[in-house]
């Protein structure tokens, strides 16, 4: 089973992609912040990593520098998931080290999508 590790600091919003997920057959693995997120990655080892970009202190941007920095999980794909959809904010996110840039809101389907198109 394909495990997922949700970055998320909005509760109604963690409990949408965790849902989602969750009736989609993955095992979530939830963090409200970037830097308790960069410690579950290194400690669980996700397949997968779907991250919100505005956050208190380390911001999703962040978080994929220091993850694409890390030996253990320079290589586990990203997935931004954030209301920031100006063209500019999906290329930085790119630029950060992001596979995929989704913004909200979004489907289930279009969540799924992104997930299984990296490799989950």
């Amino acid at each position: 089973m394909r495990t997922v590790l949700v970055v998320e600091d909005t509760p109604s919003e963690m409990e949408l992609l965790s849902h989602y997920l969750r009736e989609s057959g993955y095992v979530v693995i939830g963090a409200v912040s970037a830097k308790d997120a960069f410690n579950k990655a290194i400690e669980l080892q996700p397949d997968v990593i779907v991250t919100d970009v505005v956050m208190p202190g380390m911001s999703g941007y962040e978080l994929c520098r220091s993850l694409r920095k890390n030996p253990t999980t320079e290589k586990v794909p990203i997935i931004i998931c954030t209301s920031k959809g100006q063209e500019i904010d999906k290329l930085w996110g790119m630029r950060q080290g992001a596979d995929l840039y989704i913004t909200k809101p979004f489907t289930r389907e279009e969540l799924i999508r992104a997930v299984r198109s990296v490799g989950g």
